[in-house]
């Protein structure tokens, strides 16, 4: 049974684990120190604790709770007011309840390649925004993706807003962070992956019809600038999303990083 602890000041040193939920600097910061992550509403909590990650507390009101008990085993948890909950978070909690959860090791890029091994991955090159993330880690999800590989300054899968838009994805699809970006791809051609660079350029060959191998590694690239140009040049080939004449009349010449990685994802599962 999980241990119940009733908190009525938002400033309990207890609760620092779930402090500024919205300060991204601080978050990374505290996050990081500390090996946690945050997981919001019942089915992310659910998703996280089936996939191995151990709780370290939970925060929630009364009313929530029933729903969380089962999942719980032995854990803290922490119970407040509405009021409370949202003076600590910060922003109003919707989905009622919070978890600390142990972030585990992750894996080496060489380490989760060799597992299995996964014949379809992505790699994101420098994606910034963990909205985005998250949302790409639901469409390999959704379109099996078995794989995907981070460029060292790409953002936490782990972080808040990554995990609630990818709905518990990013707990489903193994991940790994690239330790060297500039010799990053050659370590996937060291494991026998092709390369396959996206870009929003209409004079290269459509993702559709480019002749794929038996590993195919699709690379994506950051919001505004895309690839780098080192990326682009050592990829095996660039590829694109082709776009209808009368949208380039338009000058609707590109998709945003989500939609366009869904649709790409689902020319490389055929």
């Amino acid at each position: 049974m999980p241990e119940l602890i009733p908190v009525s000041d938002a400033a309990d040193p207890r609760l620092a684990d779930y402090v500024r939920l919205r300060d991204v600097e601080l978050r990374k910061s505290l996050e990081a120190e500390r090996g946690l992550f945050v997981a919001e509403g019942e089915k992310v909590i659910r998703r996280a604790v089936a996939t191995g990650y151990p709780v370290r507390s939970v925060l929630t009101t009364r009313r929530w709770l029933p729903g969380l008990e089962d999942v719980l085993g032995d854990a803290r948890v922490y119970l407040v007011s509405d009021e409370v909950m949202e003076g600590i978070a910060g922003f109003a909690v919707h989905r009622g309840a919070l978890a600390s959860m142990a972030r585990l090791e992750l894996p080496s890029v060489k380490t989760l390649l060799g597992q299995g091994p996964p014949r379809r991955i992505l790699v994101l090159e420098d994606l910034v925004d963990h909205g985005n993330v998250g949302a790409i880690f639901r469409c390999a999800a959704a379109l099996g993706v078995e794989a995907v590989i981070l460029s060292p300054r790409c953002a936490d899968p782990l972080y808040r807003r990554s995990v609630k838009v990818s709905m518990g994805a990013v707990f489903a699809v193994p991940y790994a962070r690239m330790a060297n970006w500039y010799d990053g791809l050659a370590e996937l051609r060291a494991l026998g992956f092709q390369t396959l660079a996206l870009t929003p350029d209409q004079s290269v060959v459509p993702i559709e019809k480019v002749s794929m191998g038996e590993r195919v590694a699709l690379m994506l690239g950051s919001e505004g600038d895309g690839l780098s140009s080192r990326w682009l040049h050592e990829a095996d080939h660039a590829v694109c999303i082709a776009m209808s004449p009368a949208a380039m009349d338009l000058g609707v010449d590109s998709l945003n990083v989500v939609a366009a990685a869904a649709i790409a994802c689902h020319s490389l599962m055929r």
